[in-house]
């Protein structure tokens, strides 16, 4: 008797210790994650590893630029501070948005009030600090300049403005216009139009040459590009914004490449073909400057050609060649060796991305990199020393390592040892590397290593959120994987409510992007849905993940099959697993619903419709509801055009299926989405409603893809979770 009475009194401490544990967990909230930004995670403002490669610079309360060493994270210097220099009208300094240093690092380009146009595009008002003499200067009086950019020899900023390239020259303190024919939405020069700077990732378009003395630059002539009109609303009149945006199968902007001749003020164009139908991607010096690289590529995107233009008379000859059954990734990865010999390019010749040594003669000598597995980012080459540095997913597609190996192909060696995703940035000559390390379950940890990986110091632990992180009782991610009736291997996570009793019936929320070479299965911190996730599970929700066929890390076959037939086999996939995970005896199979964004709003689009038996509701944000309305680069890469390929545009468009629907469906999109238009929303509300399907929408005035400004991202997550706990909550 006295024992039982023990055994029940050590029961009752252990219900009271664990009914005190889940009464001290706080609740996640939708405030404390977009209104306080209560579990952003703390992050290094890196700027720029100095020429020594012995110390780093970076911003300090967005209004200073400090000097450290990398050896200790020691703080050398402060190089610069707006306070007193860069004020507003009340005396307060001005934030830095962006900085630069001279080559031989004794000014800094410091831009301030810079505005948005696109994704990666920006204008700022720019100004000249002269760290010797701590004077200032702008740049260029009048209107906001783009891209400016130090000659080689420091003497001259190239900048873009209105569409044309000018150079200032520094000691007479003169400015001139190189181009003056730009004029919006008809002549672009310098930069680029909206799908190059969207899907090519390129916005700077012009060059200096390592002499100093010539600028290659892209012109665009986007006259005959049909115009997309987005109304401004918030004034008694909207307003219209126009710009140039070629819809797949349409009519794409006419590129040319030039080189400008500062000494003999001429203008000459470079070779680049007969074909205009066609994209230049990429231009690059090589270490000769009297010979400009350029990367042509076939409107297809199934054939890339390196070509070398003669910077006297802009004649071109082949360089490298490659050609895919399928399309070709344009990559930053062509790099030119310093022994003025050889190049390196990254290829998926072999089915997976590695890394290739060339002679100038545009011979293979060797591979630096092989094996069944995908480079995840080439990081550079440390020529002194004969390194090779890059990022590769060897043991697992979730999960990346840093490498290094030597120019001859010999002396592979791992540099990061703990399992998660790393994100390293070396110093100029590879000496050090700063890494952003995380795991799905653990926030980023910022820390200097040597260039062997060896630890020197970490800058950021974050163990502030690490501890809400236990305050908040999250529950950690885990991973597995789904097998389909075709007995493919699906990568997958699963969070779970901290509480979770297997014998229970919970409702399930799927996530979904699922676009072309993208990875949301990855053992790494999800700050932007991950902590609305644990709030789901706290809720009672299970949350699950799923990457489908198409999707990165696993080779160019597996992510290439979707070629000319978007959305088939990815909406099968995501059915499947639902399918799958229904029949687990803890998920309520009447209780599924999948949310997506952007191509994931596509998918959950087609998801509740083809799979209706399956899905009890879906929230689609932003979504491309037909691949007609998409754009040129983008959607030709993957499909080809309209007029070539009809049914695999319209085969698995949800426009095309709305009447399939039977689950509860909320639509989302902002009015001012440059890059997933409005339109498609529109339409797909126009389908929905002629077929006679219910349907909640919700439209954000003046936002653009992110809908993130103001108060619009509570708004959008409130909305969410309101509309899944009427759908398929407890």
């Amino acid at each position: 008797m006295k024992t039982n009475q023990k055994f029940i009194t050590a029961l009752l401490i252990i219900a009271l210790g664990t009914f005190i544990a889940h009464a001290q967990t706080e609740p996640i909230t939708l405030e404390k994650l977009w209104s306080e930004r209560y579990f952003s995670p703390k992050t290094i403002s890196m700027g720029k590893s100095m020429q020594d490669g012995l110390h780093y610079t970076l911003i300090s309360n967005r209004t200073d630029i400090l000097k450290h060493r990398y050896d200790t994270g020691e703080l050398v210097d402060t190089l610069f501070s707006t306070g007193g220099i860069l004020e507003d009208e009340e005396g307060n300094p001005l934030r830095i948005d962006t900085y630069a240093f001279s080559p031989d690092e004794s000014k800094l380009l410091v831009g301030v009030h810079q505005e948005s146009i696109y994704r990666r595009s920006r204008r700022a008002e720019y100004h000249i600090y002269d760290i010797a003499t701590q004077s200032l200067a702008p740049l260029s009086e009048g209107t906001k300049q783009r891209l400016p950019d130090f000659s080689p020899d420091g003497t001259k900023i190239a900048f873009v403005r209105h569409n044309n390239i000018y150079v200032k020259e520094l000691d007479a303190g003169e400015e001139f216009a190189i181009t003056t024919d730009g004029k919006h939405n008809h002549i672009i020069n310098g930069t680029t139009d909206w799908v190059y700077e969207e899907e090519f990732y390129l916005t700077k378009g012009f060059e200096w040459s390592p002499d100093s003395r010539r600028i290659a630059f892209l012109r665009f002539d986007e006259s005959h590009v049909r115009e997309f009109v987005m109304m401004k609303y918030g004034q008694l009149y909207p307003e219209e914004y126009r710009f140039k945006y070629p819809k797949a199968g349409e009519e794409n902007a006419v590129v040319t490449l030039h080189i400008h001749d500062l000494v003999n003020e001429t203008t000459i164009p470079v070779n680049i073909g007969e074909e205009t139908d066609q994209y230049i991607p990429r231009l690059k010096w090589t270490t000769d400057p009297q010979q400009l690289s350029f990367q042509r590529l076939n409107r297809h995107q199934n054939h890339l050609e390196v070509l070398l233009a003669d910077a006297e008379n802009g004649e071109s000859e082949l360089l490298y060649e490659e050609k895919n059954q399928w399309y070709i990734a344009v990559t930053f990865d062509l790099t030119f060796l310093k022994d003025g010999r050889h190049f390196i390019i990254s290829s998926e010749k072999n089915g997976y991305r590695h890394l290739y040594l060339y002679d100038m003669d545009g011979r293979q000598v060797r591979a630096l990199t092989s094996g069944n597995y995908d480079l995840d980012s080439f990081l550079g080459v440390d020529e002194e020393n004969g390194f090779v540095y890059y990022l590769a997913r060897t043991g697992s597609p979730l999960t990346n390592d840093l490498y290094r190996v030597r120019l001859d192909g010999q002396g592979l060696s791992r540099l990061t040892h703990s399992s998660g995703t790393h994100r390293p940035s070396f110093s100029n000559g590879f000496r050090y590397f700063i890494n952003s390390y995380s795991t799905a379950s653990s926030p980023p940890k910022i820390s200097i290593h040597e260039a062997d990986g060896q630890l020197i110091d970490v800058l950021e632990n974050n163990d502030t959120l690490a501890q809400r992180i236990i305050d908040h009782g999250f529950t950690e991610p885990e991973f597995f994987s789904i097998t389909t009736s075709d007995g493919i291997s699906l990568n997958a996570q699963i969070i779970r409510p901290p509480d979770f009793d297997a014998s229970r019936e919970y409702p399930l929320l799927m996530y979904v992007y699922g676009g072309p070479n993208h990875q949301a299965v990855v053992d790494s911190w999800n700050a932007f849905n991950g902590v609305w996730f644990q709030m789901l599970a706290q809720k009672g929700y299970v949350v699950v993940t799923v990457d489908n066929r198409g999707t990165g890390g696993r080779g160019e076959e597996f992510r290439k099959m979707t070629y000319l037939q978007l959305g088939k086999y990815e909406t099968i996939d995501q059915i499947e697993a639902a399918i799958y995970l229904g029949g687990l005896d803890y998920i309520d199979a009447s209780r599924i619903a999948i949310f997506g964004w952007s191509y994931g709003g596509y998918l959950s689009s087609l998801c509740l419709a083809k799979g209706a038996d399956h899905f009890a509701a879906a929230i689609a944000v932003a979504p491309v509801t037909s691949w007609r309305y998409y754009d040129t680069i983008y959607t030709e890469r993957y499909m080809r055009t309209p007029q070539e390929n009809p049914n695999g545009y319209d085969d698995n468009s949800p426009i095309n299926h709305v009447d399939k629907i039977r689950g509860n469906y909320l639509l989302v999109h902002g009015t001012a989405d440059d890059n997933v238009h409005y339109q498609n929303t529109l339409e797909m509300a126009a389908a929905l409603i002629d077929a006679g399907v219910d349907f909640e929408l919700m439209i954000y005035p003046d936002h653009d893809h992110a809908i993130f400004t103001g108060k619009a991202r509570l708004h959008l997550y409130r909305l969410m979770t309101d509309f899944l706990d009427r759908s398929i909550g407890n």
